[in-house]
């Protein structure tokens, strides 16, 4: 970040502005470079510049902090989540293999298992900065090489198990960021507000890195509330921010057509199914306009629609694609296809990550012969340039804004001993566009050889919901993954040589779940909002709070964390 930072250097030294809003006030640019020269210092205990520093980055004026830290000093920076597991900690340290790790002494007592014998950073003293918080810094010879002018690494949100490292370089930022200025007619000294949380890769592009080029206050909300976050922006005369599709219906109702963010001059959605009217509704409430996107971490924001597109591109479909970023549909066996078809979605461009953090170091992309990245997303194209992702190769579970793979929840449910087979499915959810469902054909069943009543549904009393939670919070699972209703069957739809048929089941999944009394749900789990089903995660009891903090990222399928945002 060295180009950025030194940009925002000169900037502050002609005149000082205020650079972040968040829950503990105002920060202006001055005071932030003060406090980041503070922290270098902390980070770089023998004095050796430059190192992969991995930092726990929270929606405050910390992370920001953090970021011209690294800039200055030539590092790069890691980005970690409060929330993330012990496991998932442990993977990222094995994958990136810090020189400093930066987080709330509460998270690193969290993320070191007792007995381990090996701390985050075995031999480093510990130091204090960023009011209170724990910086561990290692000693010895420090090569930033390793990441091949990469200066971001970015995990995903683990959909597949493992969180990957997203390593992308300035350059593709400044790219992403570029674009999204000019599509969004965004000008020098802009307030932008960063609602996602800044530990997905998308949310610190957009956010951090974004406002840092506009020299603008970042408005920050440290917890996702709308109720909060629509007065915030509103006084802060925000322009524009990027969101899920949860979160802007959330902010959509909370406004009660008071068109509090008509200062806003676009909101930007992606991550996750997206309903046209319902976004339409949300816009007018609001008093903005709503465009929807298609993106990735892994090639950072690459679709976009413009403020003044009519409904039907800005909420229908998803954008153009951003100069010099191609985007194809191809089929089966790599035939690029025309206007109208619908083929498997692949992408190249400036934004184009340059691979995944493995042992250490960039493990480069798989691409195609001519340099495309396969997406995992069915795509069409349009006539007038426009793109339409249409679904996705794989079957993930889109919940919020955050992917969910069927298979890593089926493998940990089908690990219950009482389980004979067992298959995840989506269900609609107005709010939070799918929910989890497992249809369970329990073990006593599975021997009996019951029918049950015809219908699909179990004649016994099967595996309940909290039974399934509690076995999947003993073997490990994060919570956020856990489904959310629970369906006794006899057996599972089958295709005609004997394979599970994923598509009845889908369809029998919504069949059961739309029986379900309104008033009364016992198959269903407390809600969960998309980000805050992980703040109660580290201690086993579910949220019943209304609203959540977006974990989220989603931008894409299982591999690939997507931001339609498209992992906020």
């Amino acid at each position: 970040m060295r180009q950025t930072v030194r940009e925002f250097y000169e900037r502050a030294e002609r005149a000082d502005f205020t650079a972040v809003v968040d829950d503990h006030g105002r920060h202006t640019a001055r005071d932030l470079l003060d406090r980041a020269a503070e922290l270098a210092e902390a980070m770089t205990p023998d004095g050796t510049p430059g190192g992969t520093v991995l930092l726990q980055a929270d929606n405050s004026w910390r992370t920001v902090t953090a970021t011209l830290a690294a800039g200055m000093t030539g590092g790069v920076l890691a980005l970690v989540n409060r929330h993330t597991t012990r496991a998932e900690f442990a993977a990222a340290l094995e994958d990136i293999r810090p020189d400093a790790v930066i987080a709330e002494a509460s998270a690193l007592d969290e993320w070191h298992a007792p007995g381990s014998g090996t701390p985050p950073l075995p031999g480093a003293r510990p130091a204090e900065a960023l009011d209170g918080w724990t910086v561990l810094a290692g000693r010895g010879p420090r090569d930033v090489s390793r990441w091949s002018g990469g200066t971001l690494i970015g995990l995903t949100s683990g959909s597949t198990g493992r969180p990957k490292g997203v390593v992308q370089s300035e350059s593709a930022l400044r790219y992403a960021c570029t674009c999204t200025i000019d599509v969004n007619g965004l000008r020098d000294g802009d307030a932008v507000a960063a609602v996602v949380p800044l530990s997905s890769t998308a949310a610190y592009c957009f956010g951090v890195c974004l406002a840092l080029m506009l020299g603008g206050p970042l408005v920050l909300s440290g917890r996702w509330d709308p109720e909060q976050a629509l007065p915030r922006m509103a006084a802060h005369d925000v322009r524009w921010t990027m969101c899920v599709p949860t979160m802007a219906l959330q902010m959509g109702s909370a406004a009660a057509g008071s068109r509090v963010l008509e200062g806003v001059r676009s909101i930007t959605v992606g991550g996750g199914p997206m309903d046209r009217g319902a976004l339409a509704r949300a816009e007018r409430s609001l008093g903005t306009r709503i465009l929807r996107v298609f993106g990735m971490s892994e090639c950072l924001g690459h679709t976009s629609p413009r403020p003044g597109d009519p409904e039907e591109i800005r909420l229908g479909r998803d954008g153009r694609p951003f100069p010099s970023t191609e985007l194809r549909a191809v089929d089966t066996d790599g035939t690029a296809l025309g206007p109208g078809r619908t083929g498997r979605a692949q992408v190249r461009g400036p934004s184009l990550f340059l691979g995944y953090a493995h042992d250490g170091k960039v493990e480069s992309p798989v691409l195609t012969p001519d340099g495309f990245f396969p997406t995992g997303d069915l795509l069409m194209t349009g006539d007038d340039g426009t793109v339409t992702v249409m679904g996705r190769e794989k079957d993930v579970i889109i919940r919020g804004g955050r992917n969910l793979d069927v298979t890593e929840i089926e493998r940990a449910v089908a690990s219950h001993p009482g389980v004979a087979r067992v298959c995840v499915a989506p269900v609609p959810d107005p709010l939070l566009g799918e929910r989890a469902a497992v249809l369970v054909v329990a073990e006593a069943e599975a021997e009996a050889g019951t029918h049950g009543d015809g219908d699909g549904t179990g004649g016994g009393a099967g595996i309940g919901l909290d039974e399934i939670t509690e076995h999947l919070a003993r073997s490990g699972l994060s919570r956020a993954k856990w489904p959310e209703f629970a369906f006794s069957v006899d057996e599972l739809p089958q295709t005609t040589v004997g394979k599970l048929d994923r598509s009845a089941a889908r369809r029998l999944a919504h069949e059961l779940h739309a029986r379900l009394d309104a008033h009364q749900e016992p198959h269903r789990l407390t809600d969960r909002e998309p980000h805050r089903q992980a703040d109660h995660e580290r201690h086993g009891r579910p949220d019943h709070e209304r609203h959540g903090r977006p974990d989220q990222e989603r931008h894409g399928q299982p591999d690939h964390e997507q931001h339609r945002l498209g992992d906020a």
